[in-house]
């Protein structure tokens, strides 16, 4: 049974047009996140899973527990560890334990992971600027607005 409130039917053609949006949305996502993914790996031999990671952590002051690092990115803690043991090897990332529990570590950047990051997330942001360079900041506010009112249409909110 769907979780979405049920509502008046719409005419064919609006829910055919809303269709066609959902599809265009997520081909533009994806080829965006594909672009995306393919510059990350060729200026900095990154992906994009490792770029969220060190994201995430960035905004982090004292670092995250692999539980609470998974539930963010909204991904398993298997997923995850195997990345951040990469970023551990790579320098950019540490475990710290727990003092009052020896089976969890808080796992926060290292200054070269600081520096890393914020070089990397000041090229992304100019990558994704590019990409969206047709939409003018108006619209880019509209669109964002219309986007978050759908999102917590579909979250209940």
């Amino acid at each position: 049974m769907s979780s979405m409130p049920m509502q008046a039917p719409d005419d064919p053609g609006t829910r055919k047009k809303r269709l066609r949006l959902w599809l265009n949305l997520l081909r533009t996502t994806r080829a965006m996140e594909n672009r995306l993914r393919e510059d990350m790996r060729l200026a900095y031999d990154l992906t994009l899973p490792r770029f969220e990671i060190l994201a995430v952590l960035q905004r982090s002051e004292t670092g995250l527990r692999m539980t609470d690092l998974s539930s963010r990115l909204m991904v398993s803690n298997g997923n995850v560890t195997g990345i951040v043991e990469r970023l551990v090897q790579d320098g950019l990332a540490e475990r710290v334990p727990v003092p009052d529990d020896k089976r969890a570590s808080i796992v926060r950047l290292t200054y070269k992971g600081e520096a890393v990051f914020a070089e990397m997330a000041d090229v992304h942001e100019r990558w994704v600027d590019g990409l969206l360079s047709s939409i003018s900041g108006a619209e880019a506010d509209a669109m964002i607005q219309r986007l978050t009112r759908v999102r917590r249409a579909g979250e209940g909110n």
